[in-house]
């Protein structure tokens, strides 16, 4: 890949030597522009050529290469210089022009250069403006997406926030919780209870076999039920006899 030479692209950079400001006029701007300290001057051209040789400008019409001319004068102030290459004494490209403002000579633009900078310039607002607008944008699951600007987070502050109530909750979800937890239950029963607060947990086994009656117990208490009812039947005595009608 061939390299770069810096005088490609010179549209950042300017040039200019107080000395000739006071004398410069339609004469001798060439002379200013062909300055060795100036960048912006090609050493190969044939205004070079003719100077070396102490030639006239007039021979710059029977020559073919680069040469610099003089476009456009407005003294004191503006002048106008053109970098041309002659194919041929009859064709002639336009390659660069030169503009000296106050005796600071700058490149002008090239019509490509302005429409990319202009482009560049535009792409960059449109995507910082992309960026913030991406950073006031929220979301979350319950939501979905929505816009929180700084100017609602003054409102907020200087508002007083209500307390928000919670929701209690439906029916539905209060049944279907009582539903899991007894299936819960079933499938895996607790193995220890504790039936008073503070107490150590005791196991469920033994809280089943405290519950359980003693049969003996048991006995006691049919037998005296058979007794109360055997001494009811007797304190009713026998039934009275009806008269039967003839």
């Amino acid at each position: 890949m061939a390299a770069v030479d810096i005088r490609d692209n010179l549209l950042g950079i300017s040039w200019v030597d107080s000395s000739w400001i006071p004398v410069l006029n339609s004469g001798s701007i060439l002379d200013y522009f062909s300055e060795r300290s100036n960048p912006f001057y090609d050493r190969t051209c044939n205004n070079e050529v003719v100077k070396m040789q102490r030639l006239t400008l007039e021979h710059l019409n029977q020559m073919v290469g680069v040469e610099y001319i003089l476009l456009h004068a407005q003294e004191p102030i503006l002048f106008i210089i053109r970098k041309q290459q002659w194919q041929s004494p009859a064709q002639v490209i336009p390659l660069a022009d030169y503009y000296i403002i106050a005796g600071v000579i700058y490149q002008a633009p090239d019509l490509g250069s302005v429409i990319n900078s202009r482009v560049l310039t535009a792409v960059h607002g449109i995507q910082s403006a992309f960026d913030e607008a991406m950073s006031y944008c929220r979301y979350h699951p319950s939501k979905g997406y929505w816009w929180h600007f700084k100017d609602h987070e003054e409102q907020d502050k200087v508002k007083p926030k209500a307390k928000r109530k919670e929701e209690p909750s439906s029916i539905f979800q209060r049944q279907r919780v009582d539903a899991l937890l007894v299936d819960l239950r079933q499938k895996f029963p607790p193995k220890f209870v504790q039936q008073k607060s503070g107490e150590k947990p005791v196991p469920v086994d033994q809280t089943k076999k405290e519950a359980e009656p003693i049969p003996e117990t048991v006995k006691s208490e049919e037998k005296e039920t058979t007794k109360n009812v055997q001494q009811t039947v007797t304190t009713k005595g026998p039934p009275k006899k009806r008269m039967r009608l003839q």
